[in-house]
């Protein structure tokens, strides 16, 4: 009787194939989420450092979370308005003929979860970037790159806004996840489709 044994090359063309089929798979799904997002252009309003407004609807800048209205820093030991800050910081932004912002998932209180551009500029990498907000999910080369600058909010002490949110219980009801992108999201600008 003869043996039932993989030469290795066999082996080796299907882990080929099979990764081949995984990257080809996750490049489609990156593709339909893609097709799924929307365009939005025109004036919008900046509500805080990290949400938006256009016509009674509210955008929420994914992959970041920028500080609280009402939530203050230290630049140097002197108390600043930090979220005022961020908050002037995206209107600025906003402000820009060219600025759009495109996306297609919701957070759980129905906010487009959006990334804004000015033209070349991934406007949600900036405000991390210059240090008016910190990465949530997304941007942490941005955020390493501000922490070494010592821009922005780096420039003295703050909390974390998420940590702010949970000691002044403002948004009690607010979960951790509603910043975060889906899988396919990150899936989707590893491999620049996003």
């Amino acid at each position: 009787m003869g043996r039932n044994v993989k030469r290795p090359w066999r082996v080796a063309r299907d882990v080929v194939v099979g990764l081949s089929m995984l990257f080809l798979g996750l490049l489609i799904a990156a593709k339909l989420e893609n097709d799924n997002r929307q365009v939005i252009a025109g004036h919008f309003i900046a509500v805080d450092g990290d949400t938006l407004m256009q016509a009674g609807a509210r955008f929420r800048l994914e992959g970041i979370d920028a500080p609280e209205i009402g939530q203050s820093c230290r630049d140097h030991g002197a108390p600043t308005a930090c979220g005022e800050t961020a908050k002037r910081r995206l209107a600025e932004w906003a402000a820009h003929r060219d600025f759009s912002c495109s996306g297609g998932g919701s957070d759980r209180y129905g906010r487009l979860l959006v990334r804004c551009r000015a033209g070349e500029v991934d406007v949600n990498a900036a405000l991390v970037r210059d240090g008016f907000a910190v990465s949530y999910g997304d941007y942490a080369r941005e955020e390493a790159a501000a922490r070494l600058s010592g821009g922005g909010l780096w420039n003295g002490e703050f909390q974390r806004p998420a940590d702010w949110r949970r000691s002044h219980q403002a948004g009690a009801e607010l979960e951790e996840g509603e910043h975060s992108p889906g899988f396919l999201a990150f899936i989707g600008r590893w491999l620049g489709v996003n």
